[in-house]
């Protein structure tokens, strides 16, 4: 359109209306390093109790204006202090310590977080208060498995929710091959290839391929696969419903899933906004984005950006220099 309009002599412009941010730089991370005075400059009139288990501390401070709910908060230099925001209320603020999932016995149906942003990721994963998660990360940084094994720990283990529902937008990577045969399931099963994967990975604690076998169908039968083309007027009761590969959705369509779920249900988008397939869908103007940006300042709503790739060194390394 720019080389039409320079050849008719035409000005042309870009179309802003439909981007959520003028830089996808400024998209809110979920997460933020406190300097390493915090204490000195916060905690004059800091408060803390012990509360069914977690630790509070509720302080006030010139940095709480600029946090929101469910933030992740983490002192960088040789400190294990890593808290979650849950109230602010103009210059006052309640932080809850975090959960560690590194080690011990807090984890997520055997698999522990390896880094500071996995173990936020597993915090409010697991955490049933909280209803919208949103999860962007580059190739290999574990979204769906993070997503996967908190849901199974809530479905299986604690009896939260009746089943897991996943769903994803079909949009080709090359050709399209043609018509998929079968049920609705069988045509989203070969679109649904990284669920198959991260199964395999969470049934590496049986012993015998027999043993595998039946965790597998066992599991199976509690996940369902979906296709978006058939979500309008669905509600979803007491469901953990994953969103896959969200960057590929408008804001439109990102809202129609949302709008379905009734109560009970945890809806968990994850995506990486550099792989975006979707024809005339940006980093800016992806539905991903949308919700990000909308979601930052409610209190059952929680975000991270995970920075760090546990793929293999190859993926590190192709995300990093490709």
């Amino acid at each position: 359109m720019r080389i039409k309009a320079a050849a008719l002599e035409l000005k042309a412009e870009d179309y802003h209306t439909d981007q959520t941010l003028d830089d996808i730089d400024l998209l809110y991370s979920g997460a933020t390093a406190l300097p390493d005075d915090f204490w000195e400059t916060h905690g004059n009139k800091m408060q803390s109790w012990i509360e069914e288990g977690p630790t509070y501390y509720k302080l006030e401070g010139p940095l709480v204006t600029d946090w929101h709910p469910n933030q992740y908060l983490y002192i960088e230099n040789n400190s294990d202090f890593e808290a979650i925001v849950r109230t602010v209320d103009n210059d006052q603020a309640t932080l809850e310590l975090a959960i560690n999932y590194r080690k011990g016995h807090h984890s997520a149906w055997g698999v522990f977080a390896k880094n500071r942003e996995q173990n936020f990721a597993f915090n409010v994963l697991m955490d049933p208060d909280i209803d919208f998660v949103t999860l962007l990360g580059t190739a290999g940084t574990g979204k769906t498995l993070l997503a996967l094994a908190a849901g199974l720990t809530k479905t299986m283990d604690d009896k939260l929710y009746h089943e897991i529902v996943m769903t994803r937008e079909t949009v080709p990577v090359g050709e399209d091959i043609g018509f998929l045969p079968g049920t609705e399931e069988e045509k989203m099963a070969p679109w649904m290839g990284a669920l198959i994967d991260n199964l395999e990975l969470l049934g590496k604690q049986e012993d015998t391929d027999w043993e595998k076998d039946v965790t597998k169908n066992i599991l199976m039968n509690k996940i369902k696969i979906r296709s978006l083309n058939f979500m309008r007027g669905r509600t979803f009761l007491n469901r953990y419903l994953i969103i896959d590969e969200a960057q590929n959705l408008t804001p439109k369509q990102l809202k129609t899933l949302i709008t379905r779920a009734g109560p009970g249900t945890k809806i968990i988008c994850i995506g990486n906004l550099s792989q975006i397939d979707t024809p005339y869908l940006t980093a800016t103007s992806s539905g991903l984005t949308y919700v990000v940006d909308k979601f930052k300042s409610w209190q059952y709503g929680a975000h991270i950006t995970l920075k760090r790739g546990e793929r293999s060194r190859l993926a590190d390394h192709a995300s990093d220099v490709l």
